[in-house]
């Protein structure tokens, strides 16, 4: 992997595994970072799911070209702890889910912010072990669950990892969690057999039906 993965502060226990991304799954993103780019003279226009070509300038209409993107999704994850806030109904949900089952955070952000991302999920209570890495999420998971023969659920707003994680760990729950933002309206659909999780209730539904089927 590119950049070095520790995964030592991962404490697993002899229970289920629920892994699930942080950006527009537990923590809103793009709602946060339209009111960003407006705050500093730029706009997202969703015409496609994707930020390079949709991103202008106010005042010029231009797109922005990729690399001054970056910076400004890079600037975004800066400030996070003052713009980011959660999904509805995560916190609660999730503590009821590590119950009875291991919850990580598996966030697809530049590790150099991550300790801005874990002083913001501590102050929401969300204080769930986390893992930040630019690397494909499947062979993550891989590391992560191992050979156990235990329960595995992975949860994301992106098609590409959802697959990531289908072609890596078959035997794990992917669950297709996303905002109704206009930029995400724009999404490509997931796999047919990949459910979609409509809120973090209807998610949780999902995973303890997965949980009884497994134990049956």
């Amino acid at each position: 992997m590119g950049d070095i993965l520790d995964l030592s502060h991962v404490q697993l226990s002899d229970r289920p595994l629920v892994v699930c991304d942080v950006d527009d799954v537990v923590l809103h993103f793009a709602a946060p970072f339209q009111d960003f780019l407006r705050q500093g003279g730029h706009e997202l226009i969703p015409r496609s799911f994707r930020l390079t070509g949709n991103i202008v300038s106010t005042a010029t209409q231009v797109a922005l070209e990729h690399h001054e993107v970056r910076g400004l999704i890079e600037a975004f994850f800066d400030a996070q702890e003052n713009h980011q806030f959660p999904m509805d109904e995560v916190v609660d949900t999730l503590h009821d889910l590590a119950r009875e089952a291991d919850v990580v955070f598996l966030t697809a952000m530049p590790p150099r912010y991550r300790d801005q991302r874990r002083r913001l999920l501590d102050r929401l209570c969300l204080d769930f072990p986390m893992i930040a890495s630019e690397e494909p999420k499947g062979p993550i998971l891989k590391t992560l669950h191992g050979a156990r023969a235990l329960p595995c659920v992975f949860i994301d707003d992106m098609v590409h990892n959802l697959q990531s994680v289908c072609d890596t760990v078959p035997e794990c729950l992917v669950l297709h969690l996303m905002p109704d933002s206009p930029l995400h309206l724009l999404a490509p659909k997931a796999a047919d057999g990949v459910p979609r999780a409509e809120d973090w209730p209807h998610a949780a539904e999902l995973i303890r039906a997965y949980f009884r089927a497994y134990a049956a």
